[in-house]
């Protein structure tokens, strides 16, 4: 999740989604066997449903007393909307974190807390909590040891309030997978998990097929993007093929989140293009 984060006012001003949306979803599915849903993290609920994807990430708002996602009437002009598209908000990425870290701001608790009370208000299953920039866990190749014990604090301080509301906080970094073991061990709580960025973590050195296969069940979603190419182009970093086998290994049926970039400059044409091959990786059908 290093690439800029759309704020979550633009993405609903764009067309985001709706809780009777989710249970529509679900109820389309309820014959059929679980499978990979595909949603987007840069396009709002309009453009998603033109590009054949399931639903979208949304962005829970900027820095202040209560980040955008805390407002009823936003939620609501996100509820109409969901329901105008049938598709769903995938989740919530907390991007704010990045420039005041979770470890230092004042908020971060309280951020944390309405991020969980919007999306349990949303549908939204999983909420980005992100360590980049001025919120990164790690200094050089060290991890830093002081914020971590602040995250954990602040991570177990709210994963009661997650659980009761059936979120997920999954915490997407640039540290190993063991590394983001340790702190999930030391939250104590299936409400806490691990966003994992195929592209970010294959760009530090770790492979990313057996660090998937170790992190398991405690996956909460997936970012893939292939930096400034199509996933399937051959000038990219990351080898799919291996990423999807243990990503099947694992038996992962939750959400793919594209965070790609669009070289045709045509927003929905590349992310049905994009969605179209994680499609073929997975042998799903439209």
């Amino acid at each position: 999740m290093t690439m800029t984060r759309r704020d979550f006012l633009k993405v609903t001003a764009a067309g985001v989604v709706t809780v009777s949306a989710a249970s529509h979803l679900v109820a389309a599915d309820a014959s059929a066997a679980p499978r990979i849903h595909i949603g987007s993290c840069h396009i709002g609920l309009a453009k998603a449903k033109e590009a054949g994807l399931d639903g979208v990430e949304i962005g829970a708002g900027g820095p202040g007393e209560t980040i955008s996602v805390a407002d009823p009437k936003v939620r609501e002009r996100c509820k109409a909307e969901m329901k105008e598209s049938g598709l769903v908000v995938s989740s919530l990425m907390m991007s704010v974190f990045n420039s005041n870290p979770l470890a230092s701001d004042p908020h971060g608790q309280a951020w944390l807390e309405q991020a969980i009370d919007g999306a349990k208000d949303l549908g939204a299953k999983v909420i980005l909590v992100a360590f980049f920039g001025k919120g990164s866990l790690k200094e050089g190749k060290a991890v830093k040891k002081a914020d971590v014990d602040v995250v954990v604090q602040r991570l177990k301080a709210v994963a009661s309030r997650a659980k009761d509301a059936g979120v997920t906080l999954g915490i997407e970094n640039t540290i190993s997978a063991q590394d983001n073991l340790e702190i999930l061990e030391r939250v104590g709580s299936d409400a806490v998990g691990v966003y994992y960025d195929v592209f970010n973590l294959t760009g530090e050195g770790y492979d990313t097929p057996a660090e998937i296969r170790l992190l398991k069940d405690h996956i909460a979603q997936f970012h893939f993007k292939n930096g400034g190419e199509y996933l399937e182009s051959e000038k990219g970093k990351v080898k799919w093929e291996p990423v999807a086998q243990a990503i099947k290994d694992i038996n992962y049926k939750k959400w793919i989140v594209l965070e790609t970039s669009n070289p045709s400059k045509d927003v929905v044409a590349d992310d049905k293009k994009n969605a179209q091959y994680i499609r073929k990786l997975f042998g799903m059908t439209a």
